[in-house]
């Protein structure tokens, strides 16, 4: 059985073509909470898929079981769902604070706190949470963004130590803007003529687990 690698916000961008590019290696299982283009993904992929939001536990834990109970492994988790929000931040909408900062801060750290159990099992695994330069710097108008991003900064160089006894490697990517929809998604028209080629960011991913 190929190992299997189990990637969060796979039914588009950098998701999907981390996807694209391991369904060689690995028998692939994409999570999304869209329903229909995750569907669609899978089909177009040939990948399993699991609905889950990863900010939701029971999800979270139910799609990690059943992976689980098909697959009997996990041997790669890939962090990516994430979600767009820019603005001063009186300007933001709570409710939308509270949906970034659980999607790409709760949510990593939930989908992780799920699959290890599983890779400790193993004492072998991979983690790589997707994090963005937003991780590492600061800009204006993007406080709740940079907000979400620091903290998976900090938690993942802290699970890399809690980890590494186990033989389990954690990791980031800290990728600039991609050619993909994630402002799109968020209603925001950004000037992407400059921006990283999706394919080539997951080619690195891709290699980095090989």
């Amino acid at each position: 059985m190929k190992p299997v690698a189990v990637i969060s916000g796979g039914s588009d961008g950098l998701g999907k073509e981390i996807a694209r590019q391991l369904i060689g290696d690995y028998q692939v299982v994409i999570l999304s909470p869209h329903a229909e283009k995750l569907q669609a993904a899978a089909a177009e992929l040939g990948v399993d898929y699991r609905l889950c939001d990863v900010a939701n536990w029971g999800q979270v834990d139910a799609a990690v079981r059943d992976i689980l109970a098909k697959y009997q492994q996990i041997n790669a988790l890939i962090n990516c769902a994430g979600v767009w929000i820019e603005g001063e931040l009186d300007t933001n909408d709570p409710a939308q604070i509270k949906r970034v900062l659980e999607v790409n801060c709760l949510g990593t750290i939930l989908l992780s706190r799920a699959v290890i159990p599983a890779i400790k099992a193993q004492k072998s695994g991979k983690i790589i949470n997707i994090i963005s330069d937003a991780g590492l710097k600061t800009k204006a108008q993007r406080s709740v963004y940079c907000a979400s991003k620091w903290a998976i900064t900090g938690f993942t160089k802290c699970l890399e130590l809690d980890l590494s006894p186990y033989g389990i490697s954690v990791s980031a990517v800290y990728p600039g803007p991609m050619k993909t929809k994630f402002f799109e998604k968020a209603g925001i028209n950004r000037d992407l003529t400059d921006a990283a080629d999706p394919v080539s960011v997951a080619s690195e991913i891709a290699a980095s687990l090989s």
